[in-house]
């Protein structure tokens, strides 16, 4: 996929997981992140193999945070993406999906 398909698909899913977190959604927002995230490294992936990431955005993220090569802060982020939460959405982390997500994808699509 072109990267100028992508871009607008991301930040429709960022739009709507910021719109969901002033709503009081955390899942939601939670899940957009994800997704947005997911379809950044997905498209980054298809010019930089790397097997064994898998096939969704909860892989790749758990990917991410294990390759020592990427920079610290986005494999922090994408630890806090990946994390479980309760079931009221809630983590032991320091949480803004949304920013991370951000992070993710402005590194994966420079």
């Amino acid at each position: 996929m072109e990267k100028t398909l992508i871009g607008p698909l991301i930040e429709r899913e960022l739009g709507t997981g910021a719109y969901a977190a002033r709503e009081g959604n955390e899942g939601m927002a939670r899940v957009c992140a994800r997704r947005a995230a997911g379809m950044a490294i997905a498209y980054w992936l298809e010019s930089h193999p790397h097997p064994g990431w898998g096939a969704h955005a909860m892989q790749y993220l758990r990917s991410v945070h294990t390759e020592g090569s990427f920079p610290q802060e986005v494999r922090d982020a994408a630890f806090r993406l990946a994390a479980r939460v309760t079931q009221n959405f809630s983590s032991p982390l320091p949480n803004d999906p949304i920013a991370d997500s951000r992070m993710i994808v402005e590194f994966f699509l420079p």
